[in-house]
Parts: C-alpha cells; structure tokens; sequence
C-alpha cells in the first residue's frame, strides 16, 4: 500500500452494503481496501450503478463517479474499472495495482462455473457458509460436464458438504459427498461420507446403513477412530456423540444471532 492519509474523504452517511460478505463501507478507504483484499468477490454484485450513485451521493465524488459510470457503459474489465478508484487516494503504487490487475485478469479468463466455485471457496473461508452453499448450488443447477469435466463437479460437491458440516448440517453434507463418490468414486470422498453418518444417524440406523453398505469391520473401526477425535472435544459426553453436535449447533446458532 502506499503512504497515503487515512480518511482523506469525508464518511458515508448511508454505508454501501456488501452483500458477499454482509458488510456496510462508509468510506472510499474502506473501499479500497475491500477490493484489493477480496478480488474474489468483486462481480456485478459490487461493480454496477448502485455503487457509482453512493460515490457520487454519499461521498461527493462526482468526477470519480463520471469515470466509473463511463466504464460501465463501455463495458470495461473489472480491473480497468476499479483502477479509478485506487486513484482517487492513491491507495495503490503503480508496481502494487499491476500486482492485482494481473491476479484480477487470471481470474476474468477461467470460465464461469470456475469463477463462481473461486468465489464459493472464498466465501466459506470467511465463514459465509449461507451464501457458499447457494453458489455452489448454481454452479451445479447449470452444470455441463462438457466445459468443466466431471470430477470438477465432484469437487463443487466435496467442498459444498464441508460448507453445509461447518453449519452442523451433517445429512445435508453426506448427501453432497455420496452425490460426489458418484460422480468419482475416490476412496477419500467415502471415508468422509461415512464418517458423518454417526454425526447425524441413530445408533441403529447408523449400523443399519453400515450393513447395507457392506462395510467391513476394519473400516468400522478406522471410522470410530476417526469420530473418537470429536468426542475430545467433548469429554462430558460417553458413547453417542449426537448430544455434543447438538450442544455446538446451538452454541453456533447462538452467536450468528448476536
């Protein structure tokens, strides 16, 4: 970043509100810091006229707004459209944009479904859970297995499953991995799809689906090894683990409201 004064232009009165991400900015420094920090996020969510009207309205920068509004209708790259706004405070050396222009480019080249498994990954790293699965989702709903390959969606699947287990939504993550192992059957994707089936199952149904599956006893015992890891966590708790996930859903439900 280069030297610049913090708080140059004057703060919103009325934030400008990422949805991504579910954050407000107030100013034209926070901007900048968003789109340098999250190049996976920025999209037509950010880049469209809603952004260029609060420019104008809520920082009264009207020439940056001109120059904004003016790429967009020329239909520019996003990173020739963000270029004007670094500018406008010199958030960026000339070495540190070309920097970022370049990783912006790389990710303007990758096709769509890419780009929006790219941005799904990001989400889930910052812990938008919500808004991943929902990308995910698409990306599977317009699938075409002739662009991507197969074993791309498989991965979609895998990574959908760990964004529905961060959110103790452990059925909805299985089905994701077993949808996964039958798109590839990758031993790893199975290990994983058995391994939350005690997380959400009773003990009978869980042994009911371990015959059907034909599992045999030493992969039994490797998966009760596996899962004894999450009892730890738990040391109040003996045998049935299904009293512990409950007790953490509730605890994370708890501070999402907060």
């Amino acid at each position: 970043m280069s030297g610049y004064h913090l708080c140059q232009i004057k703060k919103a009165k009325h934030p400008y509100y990422i949805e991504s991400i579910s954050t407000n900015i107030f100013t034209i420094e926070e901007l900048c810091f968003y789109l340098q920090q999250n190049i996976y996020l920025i999209d037509e969510t950010i880049i469209n006229e809603k952004l260029c009207d609060w420019v104008r309205d809520e920082l009264g920068l009207k020439k940056l707004y001109r120059k904004l509004y003016e790429q967009l209708d020329r239909q520019e790259s996003i990173g020739n459209f963000i270029l004007p706004v670094f500018k406008e405070i010199e958030y960026l050396s000339h070495a540190e944009f070309r920097k970022l222009h370049e990783q912006i480019s790389n990710i303007e080249i990758q096709p769509q479904d890419m780009r929006k498994k790219l941005k799904a990954d990001y989400l889930v790293n910052f812990k938008m859970y919500g808004n991943a699965i929902n990308l995910y989702y698409q990306i599977l709903k317009e699938r075409n297995p002739g662009n991507m390959g197969v074993r791309f969606y498989a991965s979609v699947l895998n990574n959908m499953a760990m964004a529905y287990a961060k959110l103790f939504l452990f059925e909805e993550a299985a089905d994701c991995l077993w949808q996964s192992y039958g798109i590839v059957r990758s031993s790893q994707t199975y290990t994983k799809y058995l391994s939350l089936l005690p997380l959400y199952l009773t003990e009978t149904e869980y042994e009911k689906k371990l015959e059907q599956l034909c599992i045999p006893k030493e992969q039994r015992e490797k998966i009760e090894t596996k899962n004894s890891g999450i009892r730890k966590g738990a040391p109040e708790l003996e045998g049935d683990i299904s009293e512990w996930v409950e007790m953490e859903k509730k605890k994370y439900q708890k501070s999402t409201c907060m």
